[in-house]
């Protein structure tokens, strides 16, 4: 749950307790339906929880301050039959505390249900339940791995403006228990003190340089000491000397993000300082990676849950649309043509 006093109301009054009770319904609805069937959505309901939970986004800090017990889920990427998935192994809100480390958009063929199901449990929930930004919560990002086409097709372009709006005000980082740290990508040359992310200004849109674009898109590499290029064509690599001072600086024990494929959902990295979790098994059913989901409990010892991947012929539900998914480790490739 949040350690902040400020509770997050929706600045203009506590939102319509039974509408957002449906909405979740309606969306859960899904379990007894062939996976993969869509979810019927109106235009107003979408925009109605993009509204509430932009609010609420914007009433919280942009550098969360939260407290364990709390569970870490990792990219979602549109595949909606395993976020269910996850919240069954979890506990459906507000069974548990979740915070999700960003990524819920593209590449998946069910994006629409994923972030509509996440903002409503926001509105439910804004204390006990937490999104962050990943580096496909931005217009320049989704508009090419599938968001844009499938918001055009079900919606429409200003509901998909809508969305990244939204997508503008998600925080970027969360620290459980002063210790452990959360985010998208990784760490960032440019950050020296931990007020530098909460002073960072909302609504924005992602940079292609600097301290929040690192926070989205910066990657762990083994090989290396201090930093390095990244061959994704944005940010940086890091390697394991640098999580070490980092922690060490900010008196902090543990690294958790996410951004990149991992065979059994979660792997250890700079002698079990990071950790990258992955919560997409099957990933665009193109990979047979597990997902995993982060438990930390009360005393902050972290163990992990994993969605094995599944099987054949529920893999076919997300095609092979994965673009750019080349390599042991298929993150997004760079912004193409500028932005």
């Amino acid at each position: 749950m949040m350690r902040q006093n400020n509770a997050a109301s929706g600045g203009g009054g506590q939102p319509d307790e039974s509408w957002v009770d449906g909405m979740i319904d309606q969306l859960l609805g899904a379990r007894n339906r062939k996976p993969g069937t869509p979810v019927e959505i109106s235009v107003q309901d979408a925009s109605t929880l993009c509204n509430q939970a932009r609010e609420i986004f914007l009433s919280q800090p942009m550098l969360l301050e939260l407290g364990a017990p709390i569970k870490i889920c990792g990219d979602v990427h549109g595949q909606y039959t395993d976020l269910l998935r996850l919240f069954e192994y979890g506990g459906f809100p507000p069974e548990a505390n979740y915070l999700f480390l960003g990524d819920y958009v593209d590449r998946g063929k069910q994006s629409l249900e994923v972030v509509c199901l996440l903002f409503a449990y926001k509105i439910k929930y804004p204390e006990n339940f937490f999104l962050l930004r990943g580096n496909h919560e931005c217009a320049g990002i989704n508009r090419i791995y599938g968001f844009y086409d499938e918001c055009r097709r079900r919606f429409s372009v200003k509901m998909w403006k809508q969305f990244c709006n939204t997508f503008n005000c998600l925080p970027c980082c969360a620290v459980i228990d002063d210790k452990i740290i959360c985010m998208h990508g990784g760490l960032s040359p440019e950050l020296s003190q931990m007020e530098q992310i909460a002073n960072i200004p909302r609504p924005c849109d992602v940079p292609d340089t600097g301290l929040l674009c690192d926070i989205l898109w910066a990657d762990p590499d083994p090989s290396i000491t201090g930093w390095g290029e990244n061959d994704r064509g944005v940010s940086f690599t890091f390697g394991g000397d640098v999580v070490r001072q980092f922690l060490r600086r900010h008196d902090l024990d543990l690294v958790v993000r996410a951004h990149q494929v991992v065979e059994d959902g979660y792997e250890f990295f700079a002698g079990r300082e990071l950790v990258t979790v992955f919560s997409a098994p099957n990933y665009c059913g193109e990979f047979d990676n597990a997902g995993a989901m982060m438990t930390v409990d009360d005393t902050l010892m972290c163990s992990f849950q994993i969605l094995k991947p599944a099987s054949a012929a529920q893999q076919r539900q997300y095609g092979a649309g994965g673009q750019g998914a080349g390599g042991s480790r298929p993150g997004t490739p760079g912004r193409q043509g500028g932005r």
